[in-house]
């Protein structure tokens, strides 16, 4: 294939768009943050988990309360209307005794269930420090996850900027270079990841290697018209001033 020097050097301006955009795109992949939101997002169900077993544990407990609440309620009022039984007119000998030996009964039964609403209140208190703690944690993973996500995305703005200028850029530059020129740097591209790369002090700066004595020789030899390949990476090799010929 043939192509006009100048034509084959802009193929350079097209290669550094096209690496440019290789860039953005392994940057775009790459961000800390994609794995640090994965971190912060286990945080937040982590914490999210923990708050639940605790408010969970503390419903157990509310309604424990509850219920001893309602228990000793239900014993003072029997308490209290034994008494009025016991303190009222003609009650035998019989009933009185059964009465007070209930009063006794129900003494040691409210004693019980006030001991136990005293537990669980201790329990309780104390889980509500770790309620506490639990929402501050969540909280704090959630602020954490904000931020980072506040930075991915302000990253993943400007790299949507610098992409769409660069695509405009390949777009300008398409329009200067030939069909069949354009359709060999893809195909390499396509291949290689590179398309073209300049020969630099007769070195491929695409493979990054020196090319030897014969390469060089057919080289300087071959018209300035001609497309040549870098043998060892098959890019399109553009040759320069600065080419070492």
């Amino acid at each position: 294939m043939k192509a006009d020097p100048a034509l084959q050097r802009r193929l350079l301006d097209l290669a550094e768009i096209d690496a440019e955009l290789a860039r953005l795109a392994h940057r775009r992949r790459t961000l800390r943050e994609h794995d640090q939101l994965i971190e912060a997002e286990k945080a937040v169900r982590t914490a999210k988990d923990k708050l639940v077993e605790v408010e969970t544990a503390a419903g157990d407990l509310d309604r424990d309360i509850r219920r001893i609440e309602r228990d000793v309620e239900g014993v003072r009022a029997r308490t209290e209307r034994d008494n009025q039984m016991l303190g009222g007119a003609g009650i035998g000998a019989k009933q009185a005794t059964d009465l007070q030996h209930e009063l006794e009964t129900l003494a040691r039964r409210q004693g019980v269930l006030e001991d136990e609403q005293l537990e669980i209140m201790e329990q309780r208190e104390a889980l509500g420090v770790d309620l506490e703690h639990s929402r501050g944690e969540l909280e704090a993973a959630e602020q954490k996850l904000l931020e980072i996500t506040e930075r991915r995305d302000s990253a993943i703005a400007d790299i949507d900027a610098a992409e769409g200028g660069r695509r405009r850029a390949r777009e300008e530059a398409l329009p200067t270079l030939s069909a069949d020129l354009l359709t060999a740097y893809d195909k390499r591209r396509e291949q290689r990841g590179v398309g073209a790369a300049p020969l630099l002090q007769r070195r491929c700066q695409a493979c990054r290697l020196e090319l030897d004595r014969t390469a060089i020789s057919e080289l300087r030899g071959a018209p300035a018209d001609d497309v040549v390949h870098c043998e060892e990476c098959g890019v399109i090799l553009v040759r320069t001033k600065e080419s070492g010929l």
